[in-house]
């Protein structure tokens, strides 16, 4: 019926469960784990609902165990670019006319799905595919992904609900109409909520999407794609393939019915569409919506009043979970001199119990990074910092690719505020300390502030009042989620709005009705109720 309003409250964030031994969750995660292992999954593109295989296949291994292949995909050809375009295009009119609840209910259906029967699977196909390990799997690919799907239903039901003044004798409304065309969503490996938002949004606000998802994240996106059929996504509305991601980007910014990029990966990348875009602007029927989140070189700011223990914590949680691979790690920290020594002591102590290995071990903090190309390229960031007399390697400095891509979480302290590591990112389980004299604050600061062409997340660590607002003030623009007394990453869905700017990205605010309106093209419909019929106006009569 459509003489009806749905009541959208205010969801709770999904419950970060324990994994304790003998829980529950623990029990079934394993059993899912080891359910996997002895299976090899055949995985398919989606076009227009069907499943394409092409019989052309890359394998998929877990990044910390390169002898046990878990799967493969078959490898998509620029024909499958195009069938999923018109895929697309030809679902749009009936998912952008279907009414926005309705479109809302599979949404949801998603959600309950990832919190209940398939969380161990989504988890596991994280921790297998992505090498996060099970604390990390559970805050991402369940938690994170089931929280983007409600809070966006919630954030829809209040841009839909905004509406302009109506005068006397008027009324007026606002439409918020989906985009005229396809979008096209290019997602990273290293969030599998992310991969699933990319789309997600975009569609939940009825618009279609073409989604290109990394190949180092095939494995947890196949699930996703399980998730959101049984969810009863119809045919058409989200198709996923695995082409030749500069042949895809091609074709897909060539054609004319493109209306926008749903994008987090490499700024370099982002800098290309971008770019390509604008030289084909004559070419669309809309300037299409440029939505993206690329890189990072996140902080930590310590002040002499800082708390040791949160100082310390902040840093090793920030800076190694999840083997450094998030946007928001923490790659450079400034520590004061008088309170370094103490710091270091923390750190030290803890890092020695770090257990790097297989993440099916549940008591293993670091996995393995992504991919061969990303351990080399880690690897040479280093070496080089070995090579360069103003650092020295504090901790850590190892790697081995003999069973999986291990690197060992590396602490570099530098006498170079602006060395190589200081400024690139990285990637990775690598961490740069600059050492400041604390009557130089100022300095410091401002080191921080332009160091860097990103500005993503930052933190600082200060028990003084009065320097936690200086601070606050110092660095405005360096960084789009800032964080007082905690580490630099884990943002929550609801809670911290996530995106940055500089060269970080658009800062549409995934999480948040920010990102959601880059999605809609709103009408806006004036009916006049007591129209005039005649030309003059008052004014015009003389006396």
């Amino acid at each position: 019926m459509p003489n009806k309003i749905a009541s959208i409250p205010l969801p709770p964030n999904d419950p970060i469960l324990g994994y304790l031994p003998g829980s529950a969750e623990r029990i079934a995660l394993k059993a899912e784990i080891a359910k996997r292992k002895k299976m090899l999954y055949d995985i398919p593109m989606v076009i227009n609902g069907k499943e394409i295989r092409t019989n052309e296949t890359l394998d998929i291994f877990p990044p910390h165990e390169l002898s046990h292949k878990i799967a493969h995909y078959h490898k998509g050809k620029t024909e499958h670019v195009k069938q999923a375009i018109d895929a697309a295009l030809a679902a749009r009119k009936h998912w952008a006319a279907m009414h926005w609840e309705d479109r809302a209910s599979i949404f949801l259906k998603a959600a309950d799905l990832i919190s209940g029967p398939y969380r161990a699977a989504i988890n596991a196909a994280t921790m297998l595919g992505q090498s996060k390990n099970v604390y990390q799997a559970e805050i991402d690919a369940a938690c994170e992904f089931a929280d983007f799907l409600r809070f966006n239903v919630y954030f829809a039901a209040e841009i839909y609900a905004e509406q302009p003044i109506s005068s006397s004798g008027m009324r007026n409304t606002s439409e918020y109409r989906a985009l005229e065309g396809f979008v096209y969503s290019i997602s990273p490996f290293n969030f599998t909520a992310i991969a699933g938002n990319l789309s997600v949004s975009p569609a939940l606000m009825g618009n279609v999407v073409v989604w290109k998802p990394s190949n180092t994240q095939i494995y947890s996106a196949w699930t996703i794609m399980e998730i959101l059929h049984e969810a009863g996504i119809p045919a058409g509305v989200i198709n996923m393939i695995f082409t030749d991601p500069i042949e895809t980007t091609n074709i897909i910014l060539s054609h004319p019915e493109f209306a926008g990029v749903h994008f987090t990966g490499s700024t370099g990348v982002f800098n290309s569409i971008w770019e390509t875009i604008g030289k084909n602007l004559h070419l669309y029927k809309s300037y299409p919506r440029i939505v993206g989140e690329t890189g990072g070189k996140d902080f930590i700011f310590a002040h002499n009043s800082a708390d040791i223990d949160v100082l310390s914590t902040a840093l090793l949680r920030g800076a190694f979970e999840y083997q450094g691979q998030k946007c928001s790690a923490c790659s450079r920290a400034y520590i004061p001199k008088s309170i370094w020594e103490k710091t270091w002591e923390k750190m030290y102590a803890a890092l020695k119990t770090f257990k790097v290995g297989n993440v099916e071990d549940f008591s293993v903090i670091m996995g393995a990074v992504i991919s061969e190309d990303a351990y080399n390229r880690i690897v040479r960031y280093i070496d080089n910092a070995k090579a360069n007399p103003e650092n020295i390697i504090m901790y850590g400095g190892g790697y081995d690719k003999k069973k999986g891509y291990f690197i060992e979480p590396t602490v570099i302290l530098t006498k170079d505020p602006k060395s190589t590591t200081m400024k690139e990112e990285i990637f990775g389980p690598v961490l740069t300390i600059y050492v400041y004299e604390d009557e130089e604050l100022d300095e410091a600061i401002h080191l921080v502030d332009t160091t860097s062409a990103y500005a993503l997340t930052g933190a600082i660590i200060a028990q003084d009042t009065y320097i936690i607002e200086k601070l606050k003030s110092a660095f405005t623009n360096s960084a789009g989620n800032f964080y007082v007394n905690d580490k630099c990453t884990g943002a929550v869905v609801g809670q911290q709005p996530f995106g940055g700017a500089r060269k970080s990205g658009t800062n549409d605010k995934a999480g948040s009705k920010w990102n959601l309106l880059r999605w809609v093209s709103p009408r806006t419909v004036k009916e006049n109720y007591l129209p005039p019929k005649y030309y003059t106006y008052p004014y015009m009569t003389e006396a």
